[in-house]
């Protein structure tokens, strides 16, 4: 399984956001955190500016909605050429509903567990699922440090998606670097959400690649 780059724009110049888009033609998908100020301590962007990121960029849009009722909003983001869409165990009320919603849309749908959520209630629906996300960090600001001992959740939906046979991608966002990188593909990531440590770089190819690098060896081992 190849490893997939998803540089997050939470970390790019918001002023210069088409250029900043520009400068991670490289990566895999752009990933777009929309925060509402209420599910978390922060507040991002919104509809209209993921609807011109989804018409000035090439790369396929993640859109991680961490954001209250999904349920509700979810839809209106695929409908503005988001290719997936995340969203929070604690922000939906019918998350099968929801993601086979956005499948029929033609939208990959995606799970987020956050650092205090077991993954194991998620077994019984994921299926259901695209790609599940396991969040590094707490939710809300880029730039914080990785929590490695979050790395048990992905070795153990890892060997529950290769035991039953399924294409279900895991994804991990925070903290990810060129030196996290293999630790959370040898768990078993193999999508990678980066922000400060491409958007830090002075280039952000060679942060790309040096990050892909180094998941892909540690993927392979």
């Amino acid at each position: 399984m190849d490893i997939q780059i998803a540089p997050s724009i939470l970390s790019a110049d918001f002023v210069n956001l088409e250029r900043d888009l520009q400068a991670i033609s490289s990566a895999d998908m752009v990933h777009v955190d929309v925060m509402d100020h209420h599910f978390v301590p922060n507040l991002t962007l919104g509809e209209p500016i993921v609807e011109r990121i989804c018409q000035v960029t090439d790369l396929p849009v993640d859109v991680h909605l961490m954001i209250e009722d999904p349920d509700r909003w979810a839809p209106e983001f695929a409908q503005l050429g988001a290719s997936s869409i995340t969203f929070h165990a604690g922000a939906t009320h019918a998350p099968v509903r929801l993601a086979r919603q956005l499948r029929k849309m033609g939208v990959k749908a995606c799970f987020a567990v956050r650092p205090a959520e077991p993954v194991e209630p998620l077994f019984d629906i994921i299926d259901e699922f695209d790609m599940v996300l396991v969040m590094t960090v707490e939710p809300g600001f880029g730039g914080q440090k990785f929590l490695d001992n979050q790395m048990n959740k992905v070795r153990r939906l890892r060997d529950y998606i290769t035991a039953h046979g399924m294409a279900t991608h895991i994804q991990v966002d925070g903290g990810v670097s060129s030196q996290t990188a293999p630790i959370v593909a040898q768990a078993g990531a193999d999508v990678l959400v980066a922000g400060s440590a491409v958007y830090g770089a002075a280039d952000r190819a060679q942060a790309i690649s040096d990050i892909r690098q180094a998941a892909q060896k540690a993927f392979q081992a």
